[in-house]
C-alpha cells in the first residue's frame, strides 16, 4: 500500500497538506458516516506513518537493517532496533510458527481498531486470529486511555504464545484528540458572547455540564474544562476544550442593529 497514494498527496507534501487530505478523507470514509472501514482503516494508517517524522523517514528511505519498523512487499515487517528475533520470523511467517524457533511458543502480532469511546472507558474486544492451530477466537482488554500506535503484549490469550496488538484508535466527529485532551467546537452566538450565557456540553464520558460563557468573550477563544479529557496511565485525566465557534443570529431585530449601531456612533 502507498500511503501517499492513499492520501492523494505527493512525496513532497507539507505536514499540512497531509494533515488537510487526512482530514477530508477520513470525514468521507468514516464508518459512522456509512463509509467502508477498511478504507477508513488504509487512511488512518497512511496518516500514523507519515504524520509521525520518524515513521515518514523510515518509509521513505527503507533499511532492513536499521531501527526501522518498515514494511516490506509481502507484508513482512522487520524491526530489528526492539523486537526479538522470533517476533521478527513470526512476522515473516504471517503468524504461522518460526520454523527457526526452537522455545516451543510463537509471537503473533495483529492490529485492532477501536472507536474513541472504548480508548475513553476500555472494553472487551473479540477477534479472529490465525495460529498454527488454527483459527482462534479470543478476547482481550483494550485499556483505558489506549492512544493509537500503541503496542500491547498480551501473554495469557493463546496457549502456543503470545500476541502483540497494535491499536488504531478511530478519529471522533466530535472530538478531537490531542495528547490526552479533547478538542470540540462549540457554536455561540456573538449576542451571547457580549452578553454572556450559559450552554451545555456532553463530555465524551457522558456528562452534561453547564459551561459559563463570561460576557465579552471574544471569538475563536477556549474554553477549559479540567479533567474531562482522555484517562492516562497515572489514572488521571485530560481536559475538555471548547474552541468558540462565533455565528450571527439569523432574527437580530431592527432595534438590536439600531441599538448597535448607536453604540458604535459613540
Amino acid at each position: 500500500m502507498d500511503h501517499y497514494q492513499t492520501l492523494g498527496v505527493s512525496r513532497n507534501a507539507t505536514p499540512d497538506e497531509i494533515k488537510k487530505a487526512y482530514r477530508k478523507l477520513a470525514s468521507q470514509h468514516h464508518p459512522d458516516k456509512g463509509g467502508d472501514t477498511h478504507k477508513f482503516q488504509d487512511i488512518q494508517t497512511a496518516y500514523d506513518t507519515l504524520s509521525d517524522p520518524q515513521k515518514k523517514q523510515q518509509y521513505d528511505n527503507p533499511n532492513p537493517f536499521g531501527n526501522s519498523g518498515q514494511e516490506f512487499p509481502g507484508g513482512f515487517s522487520f524491526n530489528f532496533g526492539g523486537d526479538n528475533i522470533n517476533d521478527i520470523f513470526s512476522q515473516m511467517f504471517g503468524g504461522r510458527p518460526n520454523p527457526f524457533q526452537n522455545q516451543g511458543r510463537q509471537v503473533y502480532r495483529t492490529k485492532v481498531t477501536v472507536p474513541l469511546e472504548d480508548a475513553y472507558t476500555g472494553a472487551n474486544h473479540t477477534l479472529k486470529l490465525h495460529t498454527h492451530e488454527g483459527l482462534k477466537v479470543i478476547s482481550i482488554d483494550v485499556p483505558k486511555g489506549v492512544a493509537s500506535g500503541a503496542q500491547l503484549r498480551y501473554e495469557n490469550v493463546l496457549v502456543s504464545g503470545s500476541l502483540i496488538v497494535e491499536f488504531v484508535v478511530m478519529p471522533h466527529l466530535k472530538y478531537d484528540r490531542r495528547g490526552q485532551d479533547l478538542y470540540s467546537n462549540q457554536p455561540i452566538s456573538v449576542l451571547d458572547l457580549i452578553v454572556g450565557t450559559k450552554v451545555q456540553f456532553t463530555t465524551l464520558g457522558g456528562k452534561t455540564l453547564d459551561v459559563t460563557v463570561r460576557p465579552n468573550t471574544q471569538p475563536y477563544m477556549q474554553l477549559r474544562i479540567p479533567k474531562e479529557g482522555m484517562p492516562n496511565d497515572q489514572g488521571g485525566y485530560g481536559d475538555q476544550i471548547l474552541l468558540i465557534k462565533p455565528f450571527i443570529p439569523d432574527n437580530i431585530s431592527n432595534d438590536i442593529i439600531e441599538s448597535i449601531n448607536k453604540f458604535k456612533a459613540k
